[in-house]
């Protein structure tokens, strides 16, 4: 149970206030309406008690919920830039869809990794989500941020990613060789890895208020209600033609789970995907960083005017390179 002190910083009515207007700023960008340009994001995420997450979920947030409070408490005005307050479940990190799976998932050199699972293409099994204890484990601290009753802060899902980046991660380079080799196996494995997914974005957008809900990294890819998110790396590996004739589909099917589309992240040499990506109806913001910031300019100019780009700056994409590419047009530095 939350503190009274708790409580009443993180449902106050004025940063409430501020945030959805900061809110309906960022919906404007996505409407062609924005007054600012470009729209600058930082936001924060509570980082207490990690691990406890495992054991004692409801424990867990309540405790990000307070150290979230006492950040709050001491947070300057937001005037230059939207800064969201979040908690997010980060499980078994990009880990969290693999355990599920079966995979073997360990936390070795300070990060989770996972081994790959020895049954060939093709063979992945639907898991039992009704008995899953990770899901569950999912379930519970959601439930718990929603039972709080606070109004304030943003809730980050786990990271749910997408068919391609978990079934690299089940199965390394298999899965790719299997798109050429025997493409039939490699689209029920992906199908499957797909319709986990979706049930699981389904579940969120169900019992979390749309108004606090949020994906992966929610702090940085911070979104107005209503958008969902899938992540991307993995696309690199690919042709243009596999990604639109195997992924594309797919990921536009998970994006169509939420009221409003949502966004692709991507981390490396993607701009093979453009004419793929500017067919999807339901993407409606790319998000680039490291590598894949570098091909800003082709995004900007391949992409549909309705799709708006977030940008981590980087020493090969600069704020400044960015605005002298895009005038601050459909742009989100964060």
């Amino acid at each position: 149970m939350l503190s009274d002190k708790a409580l009443d910083i993180l449902n106050s009515p004025s940063l409430t206030h501020e945030r959805d207007g900061w809110f309906a700023r960022l919906q404007a960008l996505y409407d062609g309406n924005a007054e600012r340009k470009p729209f600058r994001l930082a936001g924060h995420v509570a980082g207490a008690s990690d691990g406890l997450q495992y054991t004692e979920p409801e424990q867990w947030v309540a405790d990000n919920l307070e150290a979230l409070a006492d950040t709050v408490a001491k947070a300057e005005p937001q005037d230059a830039y939207f800064k969201p307050w979040c908690v997010e479940c980060a499980f078994y990190g990009v880990h969290f869809l693999d355990k599920i799976f079966g995979a073997e998932v360990f936390f070795e050199a300070g990060m989770w990794n996972a081994n790959y699972l020895r049954n060939a293409v093709g063979s992945l099994a639907v898991p039992d989500l009704e008995t899953d204890e990770t899901w569950a484990l999912a379930k519970r601290a959601a439930r718990a941020f929603v039972v709080s009753g606070v109004k304030l802060p943003l809730f980050g899902t786990p990271t749910l990613s997408s068919a391609l980046n978990i079934a690299v991660n089940l199965y390394g380079q298999e899965i790719l060789a299997a798109m050429l080799e025997n493409p039939a196996a490699a689209a029920h494995d992906l199908r499957v890895v797909n319709d986990v997914i979706r049930h699981m974005h389904e579940w969120y957008v169900a019992n979390v208020p749309e108004t606090q809900l949020q994906p992966v990294i929610s702090w940085w890819r911070t979104q107005p209600p209503g958008y969902g998110q899938i992540c991307g790396c993995t696309t690199q590996l690919l042709s243009g033609e596999l990604y639109a004739e195997f992924i594309a589909p797919l990921d536009n099917e998970i994006l169509g789970v939420h009221p409003r589309g949502g966004m692709l992240h991507m981390c490396g040499a993607h701009a093979q995907h453009i004419p793929a990506l500017r067919a999807m109806t339901n993407l409606r913001a790319i998000q680039i960083n490291d590598r894949a910031a570098h091909d800003l300019p082709l995004f900007f100019a391949g992409l549909r005017d309705d799709q708006i780009i977030y940008l981590n700056p980087c020493e090969g994409m600069t704020v400044g390179r960015a605005l002298e590419i895009t005038g601050g047009e459909r742009l989100v530095i964060a």
